[in-house]
């Protein structure tokens, strides 16, 4: 089969639908997709909460909570702990399905009716202040978190300990502003690392220790700036820099930043992996244009799977896992498509959820065969909560799928000029942007698809805009002494300004911030400075690091000789000898960037 070129129904810019794409369809069963890649993947990263929280109140608790649905949402929100009881019956809200109304409209009212569980936190100890999390204890403001203790301010953790201020962490301890790092003990301000232990302001390293503003070494221990000291020399150096001094990081950040120029990075990050494209790939096989994912096999456009042991056959899921899956956010198991939030609820293995489609919300490790549910647990052969036999359920699904195309759901967008848009959901697409109950500004489709308010509201995403804080600051971040020695204990006490608050380009600012005492402690242990941004700002700082999730064709620009500034270490000998290196690869680097891109193999030719 040939590829087909398609006009995207959002974006309207033309996408390419490949010949292993129609290949997929073909095997689960739905048709080709009438929207592009990235806004599949924008419209299931808007259903995805990211790290705003609000003090409400919900249904059946008698106290106020921390939720990431603003006050006000249409959505029937509960708490937790009552809608995993045994309390209500999900089934009591079934209902009939109606061939005179899209599918889609009666997906929604049935949404609207279900209590919804006011955040997702299982198994949590002392951590009332995080989301999107299992087996955690003692965190704070913790998001996509797992099997984590005390640890704060940290997103996408995973077997952490005692780590502040981290992102996209897996087996860390005692660290502090880490990006991308795996297996690293007292490590600071660092990214992209493996395998290391007291390693501060580097790039790269595996399987190091005692590295200081370091790039691209491996096994290397008494470095500093990439050249070799004896351990005397090394920790008569490091005293010298003064690591509770705020001005001094800053000075080193903005020193390894520039230092970080001289050395080439790989096309892709990640390890082990066979034929696959993308960026930030652990152990995959033909995994095609997938991102920040681990143990994936023959899948394509897959994006933030990292807690999964492995997904097979998959295309155009989010934060989930399973075999033959297609456009999921949080789901996974067998044939699973076009689904939210559909997990076992006593484990993050997707094995025993069979044939889920359009549902919301479901649980359990027997789930199976389920139409257009919400909220159902260990169910099979259902159709809007309603149950059937297996007789019935199979002779009217079809039925249904028909009428989805006969009868589709239309979106109608309207733009800044009053000019109406309309949109159709037939059979085979993900659930309309109208289905989210989170704001758009503050969930991860913002993150990688940033909009400003008229521009998603043309889009149908909702949007708000949270009360100004009203929180007036007792200090400025630019009045806090330079040094932690100097921070005496009544910090504790004061609201800090955040050092952005004033810039209208500091997106989800949250004005203010304070100290909490285990944060204070872990500074003056640590001998690092206190902050002087909220922990939003701190946060999308970290993000900045990331690539964005598109490809760019792009050529090696290894040059058989040495790196282009001639500042980093004699090449050894590459396979095209003194000529340029003819390799051409698939990047997320773009090619107007200052970073020097090597094709694996002359990376490795120089790093390992």
């Amino acid at each position: 089969m040939n590829s087909e070129t398609k006009i995207c129904q959002s974006c309207k810019r033309n996408f390419i639908i490949e010949p292993e794409d129609f290949s997929f369809y073909e095997k689960v069963s739905v048709p080709p997709p009438t929207f592009c890649a990235d806004c599949r993947l924008q419209r299931r990263l808007s259903f995805r909460s990211g790290h705003q929280l609000y003090k409400r109140r919900v249904g059946h608790f008698d106290k106020e909570v921390f939720s990431p649905f603003p006050p006000g949402n249409p959505h029937h929100v509960v708490h937790e702990k009552w809608w995993w009881s045994d309390e209500w019956n999900p089934m009591d809200y079934g209902r009939d399905y109606n061939f005179s109304k899209p599918f889609f409209e009666q997906l929604r009212e049935l949404q609207l009716a279900v209590p919804m569980p006011h955040r997702r936190v299982i198994n949590a100890v002392n951590s009332d202040y995080c989301e999107n999390s299992v087996n955690v204890k003692d965190c704070y403001l913790c998001f996509n978190a797992g099997f984590t203790e005390n640890s704060l301010y940290s997103e996408s953790i995973n077997g952490c300990k005692e780590c502040i201020d981290t992102l996209k962490v897996h087996n860390c301890e005692l660290s502090y502003e880490l990006f991308d790092c795996e297996k690293c003990f007292r490590c600071f301000f660092s990214s992209h690392c493996s395998d290391c232990v007291d390693v501060y302001f580097s790039i790269d390293l595996v399987g190091c220790q005692n590295c200081f503003g370091c790039i691209n070494l491996r096994n290397k221990n008494y470095y500093i700036f990439n050249k070799p000291y004896s351990k005397e020399e090394y920790f008569k150096i490091l005293k010298e820099y003064d690591l509770g001094s705020a001005k001094k990081v800053d000075e080193l950040k903005a020193k390894i930043k520039n230092f970080s120029t001289n050395f080439p990075v790989k096309y892709l990050r990640g390890r082990m992996n066979i034929n696959s494209t993308g960026d930030f790939l652990d152990n995959c096989k033909n995994a095609r244009k997938c991102f920040y994912s681990r143990n994936l096999q023959d899948c394509a456009y897959c994006q933030l799977i990292l807690f999964v042991e492995k997904s097979s056959d998959c295309m155009d899921i989010s934060i989930a896992g399973g075999e033959l899956c297609y456009e999921l956010e949080e789901a996974g198991g067998y044939g699973v498509k076009f689904s939210w939030i559909c997990i076992p609820s006593n484990t993050l293995q997707t094995a025993g959820f069979v044939d889920l489609r359009y549902c919301l919300y479901c649980f359990g490790a027997n789930s199976s065969h389920l139409f257009g549910c919400v909220g159902l647990r260990d169910k099979q052969y259902c159709i809007l909560n309603k149950q059937y036999t297996k007789e019935e359920y199979e002779k009217l699904v079809p039925k249904i799928v028909k009428h989805m195309n006969e009868m589709p759901y239309i979106s109608e967008i309207r733009n800044s000029k009053s000019e109406i848009r309309k949109i159709e959901y037939k059979y085979g697409e993900f659930l309309p942007p109208e289905f989210s109950p989170l704001p758009y500004n503050e969930t991860w489709a913002q993150e990688y698809f940033p909009l400003v308010e008229m521009e998603a509201k043309e889009k149908n995403f909702y949007w708000h805009n949270p009360e100004p804080k009203s929180h007036s600051a007792a200090i400025k971040s630019a009045d806090l002494p330079d040094n932690t020695k100097d921070i005496n204990d009544s910090i504790l006490e004061n609201v800090i300004e955040c050092a952005n608050r004033n810039d209208p380009a500091a997106h989800g600012c949250a004005g203010v911030f304070r100290i909490i005492p285990r944060e204070l402690e872990f500074y003056r242990r640590m001998n690092l400075p206190l902050p002087r941004l909220c922990y939003n700002c701190r946060h999308y700082q970290r993000a900045s690091q990331r690539n964005p999730l598109k490809l760019r064709y792009r050529r090696c620009r290894c040059n058989g000789k040495s790196s282009e500034n001639g500042n980093y270490r004699n090449l050894a000998v590459h396979f095209h000898n003194l000529a340029r290196c003819p390799n051409e690869f698939e990047t997320s680097y773009a090619p107007e960037r200052r970073e020097i891109v090597y094709c694996e193999q002359c990376y490795n030719a120089e790093i390992v």
